[in-house]
């Protein structure tokens, strides 16, 4: 059986991170673990037209491998995908990947303190750290309508985007209308003969002010990359110290928010009952402020139009929704999000004595800081439970998880062990600290959302970023036992 000292599932930001940073460390002795056959991760898979991040780039990348020459302020899918494969074959990553090797299931020994790690096609391996770095947002969300399967046109989720598919002059029904749909919505608008969208709840969304660098800045900013620096931190301090605070509660930043999104709104939609269908009715920063451009400016044309009906059924033809109206389309497209709970589903992940991790999170999902959780020695998250952010780039977090980890097991090498593991009740302290903190967040505020699992919140940190970095600068060794 093959080993390896660390194991990573996931080549997307944050497992590339970690196996940048450990051969740094000198930890060269390590294998990622791809399901498929090509490295990005989420921005390999959603390559809808007008996919992009909502984080400015100048942000949303590597502190270690800044780039001078993005096209725009906030890039689009391409470019992000091809800024990840730049940074793969600068670190020599691909010949460290193991491709078409999707995880089925991972089992912790408990005398040889390593991790057998199962694959589909049936290989096993084995290794000592076993690093998960799947991400929330990988497993498409579709919902199960009465006869959803019986519709006989084209349909698909906005992750399996069928790039082949001309939308011209077609009818097109959207369900959804969260992250993916209102960037690809403008698009379809465009080739579309006639365009539903589909709402169960409105948006709080905020006008993205962006335009091409000039040939003239590119050039700038890489002679004086202290430039593209200074647009870092400018971004960084703009989110931890306006956005975060509006998200905690502050009401003048709230409102501020607020006002700037009515604004927008108002600018752009005139029909005062298509104003009221799109404005929320939920405290702003409750979900993730959309900052898009195009959203509104699709929904007012003539051919499209805007459902707030709950859909009842899907047959052959169309869409019926409980008023009992039927329509009629040619193509269904679900933007309908991602199953973020419960973490790490479709792995079968055992620790001591064969505890399952779907047991041990049966209540909900919790680790400490995010990065590890008990009676799972040497099992370590990335993006892992609360440590999501509503505010700012989660690549931030990524990066100190990834230092935290190696700490963790420059520690356990130290003592001559094998094995390290949080403390029971460290984590237990930890958990009710953050939920007591959570429960004062906007994101408490609203029943339904992808941030939460039955009544706790167990995807998102409840402080800033800098607070979160802070606390994980240093590891402390007495938080965690070794065997």
């Amino acid at each position: 059986m093959t080993y390896h000292q660390t194991l990573i599932i996931g080549c997307g930001f944050s497992g590339i991170c970690m196996a940048i940073k450990l051969r740094e460390a000198g930890c060269d002795d390590l294998l990622i673990l791809e399901q498929a056959d090509e490295v990005g991760g989420t921005w390999r898979d959603n390559h809808y037209p007008g996919a992009e991040c909502d984080v400015p780039s100048a942000l949303y990348s590597y502190s270690f491998e800044r780039k001078t020459d993005w096209d725009y302020q906030w890039s689009e899918q391409p470019q992000i995908l091809e800024y990840i494969k730049n940074v793969v074959h600068k670190h020599d990553l691909r010949e460290r990947t193991r491709f078409h090797s999707l995880v089925t299931g991972a089992r912790y020994d408990e005398d040889s303190a390593r991790w057998t790690v199962t694959l589909q096609d049936g290989d096993q391996l084995q290794c000592q750290y076993l690093v998960s770095a799947v991400g929330q947002l990988h497993k498409p969300s579709i919902p199960d309508i009465p006869g959803r399967d019986s519709f006989t046109g084209p349909a698909f989720h906005s992750a399996d985007w069928q790039d082949d598919l001309d939308l011209t002059g077609k009818s097109v029904a959207v369900v959804g209308n969260a992250a993916s749909a209102v960037q690809f919505i403008p698009s379809v608008a465009e080739q579309a003969g006639q365009l539903t969208v589909y709402q169960r709840s409105a948006n709080w969304v905020s006008e993205k002010l962006d335009r091409p660098y000039t040939d003239r800045e590119k050039r700038i900013m890489r002679r004086f990359p202290f430039i593209k620096t200074l647009a870092r931190l400018r971004i960084y301090l703009r989110n931890e110290l306006l956005v975060f605070p509006a998200i905690r509660g502050n009401r003048f930043l709230r409102k501020a928010m607020e006002g700037f999104c009515h604004k927008y709104l108002e600018s752009v939609v005139q029909d005062p009952e298509l104003r009221a269908k799109l404005t929320p009715d939920y405290t702003v920063g409750a979900k993730r402020v959309l900052v898009v451009a195009g959203y509104y400016e699709a929904l007012v044309q003539e051919h499209v139009e805007l459902v707030t009906d709950s859909i009842t059924a899907i047959d052959a033809t169309g869409v019926t929704t409980e008023d009992g109206k039927h329509r009629d389309c040619d193509v269904l497209i679900f933007g309908t999000g991602f199953i973020t709970n419960p973490f790490l589903d479709g792995i079968d992940v055992r620790g001591r004595g064969g505890k399952t991790l779907a047991q041990h999170w049966s209540a909900g999902a919790t680790a400490y800081l995010g990065v590890a959780t008990h009676d799972f020695p040497n099992l370590f998250f990335l993006y892992g439970p609360n440590t999501n952010l509503g505010h700012n780039s989660i690549l931030l977090m990524a990066e100190a998880q990834v230092q935290y980890i190696i700490r963790a097991m420059r520690e356990t090498a130290n003592r001559d062990a094998s094995a390290v593991e949080v403390k029971a009740e460290v984590e237990a302290a930890y958990d009710r600290d953050i939920q007591a903190r959570l429960e004062k967040m906007a994101w408490s505020e609203v029943e339904d959302s992808w941030y939460k699992e039955g009544d706790r919140i167990t995807n998102n940190w409840p402080g800033s970023v800098g607070e979160y970095r802070r606390t994980l600068r240093r590891f402390n060794a007495d938080q965690f036992q070794y065997s």
